[in-house]
């Protein structure tokens, strides 16, 4: 929560010195030097009088007061003042009929008592929305997509942003604010396109924070806060992977959602997107340090010695195409399973949409694309999507989550199904905890795309460690 402090300070010492000469205005009147400046008279008063004054200040205010000097500083951190805040504060949230009934009628000693700072921090989390209650909202889940159904609603409440920093080779960082926020079904893709960018060969590290600041009336630059590491991340040529590119830009996907966009001919860096799973995503944002992550507690399924098949069925998975403007297709499978002769290659194959099953194709709602902008330009990059994926267990906990850009392939040995000259897409994702393999038909009659195949691999050695099994 530390605020950087304004260059030039005025010692005690100086004032006691330049307050006994005058100066001259533009208009040649000799006007003593307090005159000017009325904070040459306030430092001179007694500190119970300046106290007095300080407490008619907002919290805003007289947080910022502090970064006046240091005399300013100890005066404005005076637990009194800031206990009467939190009282007040509390007296329009809950209304009692006594300040008392909130701040367990502490008497001025027991005020004073406390660390210095803890009232101006309880009125700051109060302010913030930063204690906790929307753990009990987090616990409603939507029907449809099997997660909570009121995340969007929380980070939105809780003035959650979150910010990128970029190191170089020097050490040196470079940090920058979120400029675009997309809430989709199961994810929230979050967009950087304004800044002075570094070119994609001087950046060596990345770092995304969620931040939640106090919401007082002073500049942003000032404003207290929180900070919570999400993700850290190395970048370098063998990292990224090309997933898209128009006449302008290039896509490299790096990994954990975050995608990088490049002008293609400079290799400088356009803009940045970055996805994040709805899973703990609330968590995680609020609850990790500044240079520790939040750490989910390991999650293991109930064990079970009965079932010979445990962990091969009772799957269900919510799955959805979308870009940074709205959803192109989106659907949740129940009852998917996987037999053990179908284990192989150290996957678990779960058939979610079959090709010789036409009453399971779904058509898609728009093209497969995915716009992009920055300050003074912007395009779209065709046959390029966000893949969102949620594959849950036989006792609907998330077991595996996706939230990543892909592309669109032309593929050369699909069968068309349709009484059309359409032609076959192929769709390819995967990471360490399983793969996803989705097929696309374009129906000429329609003029649209209709998914005909979807496969989803499970890695053998997750479902063992997750149902304590070994298969």
């Amino acid at each position: 929560m530390a605020c950087d402090r304004p260059k030039h300070t005025t010692t005690q010492k100086s004032l006691k010195y330049r307050s006994r000469f005058s100066v001259k205005t533009e208009n040649y009147i000799e006007r003593p030097l307090s005159s000017i400046c009325p904070c040459f008279t306030l430092i001179r008063m007694p500190p119970e009088v300046i106290l007095k004054i300080l407490s008619y200040l907002d919290a805003g205010s007289l947080f910022c007061i502090g970064f006046v000097n240091k005399h300013f500083q100890e005066l404005a951190n005076n637990n009194a003042m800031w206990y009467a805040l939190y009282a007040g504060q509390q007296v329009k949230k809950k209304k009692p009929k006594l300040v008392d009934e909130v701040t367990d009628g502490l008497s001025a000693a027991g005020v004073q008592e406390r660390p210095e700072g803890y009232w101006r921090k309880q009125l700051f989390k109060e302010l913030a929305g930063h204690n906790e209650t929307w753990k009990k909202k987090l616990k409603t889940i939507h029907l449809y997509t099997g997660l909570p159904s009121q995340t969007a609603q929380i980070l939105r409440g809780l003035r959650v942003r979150w910010v990128i920093t970029l190191m170089d080779g020097r050490g040196r960082e470079s940090t920058f604010e979120q400029t675009h926020v997309h809430f989709s079904d199961a994810a929230v893709t979050v967009s950087w396109s304004a800044g002075d960018w570094p070119f994609i060969d001087q950046v060596t590290a990345l770092q995304l924070h969620g931040v939640v600041r106090v919401p007082l009336r002073c500049p942003d630059e000032y404003k207290p806060g929180w900070k919570s590491l999400l993700t850290r991340v190395k970048l370098n040529k063998g990292v990224w992977k090309p997933c898209g590119s128009d006449r302008l830009v290039e896509l490299l996907y790096v990994e954990q959602g975050i995608t990088l966009g490049v002008w293609q001919k400079q290799r400088e860096i356009a803009f940045i997107m970055v996805n994040l799973h709805y899973h703990r995503l609330v968590e995680r944002s609020l609850l990790g340090s500044s240079t520790v992550q939040y750490q989910e507690a390991e999650h293991m399924a109930a064990f079970d010695d009965v079932d010979p098949d445990y962990g091969l069925h009772g799957y269900a998975a919510h799955i959805e195409l979308y870009n940074t403007v709205g959803s192109i297709t989106s659907g949740r499978f129940s009852k998917l399973f996987c037999r053990k002769d179908q284990i192989a290659d150290g996957y678990l194959q779960l058939r979610v949409i079959s090709k010789s099953n036409r009453s399971q194709h779904a058509a898609l709602d728009g093209s497969i694309s995915l716009p992009w902008c920055t300050e003074a330009l912007q395009g779209k990059i065709e046959g390029c999507c966000m893949l969102g994926l949620t594959v849950f267990d036989e006792a609907k906990f998330p077991f595996w989550c996706v939230s990543a850009p892909v592309t669109m392939l032309v593929s050369d040995h699909a069968e068309v199904l349709y009484d059309c000259n359409g032609e076959s897409f192929s769709v390819h994702y995967e990471d360490a905890d399983g793969k996803v393999e989705l097929e696309l038909q374009w129906m000429e009659d329609h003029k649209q795309y209709f998914m005909v195949n979807l496969i989803i691999f499970l890695s053998v050695s997750k479902v063992n460690k997750h149902f304590g099994r070994d298969y």
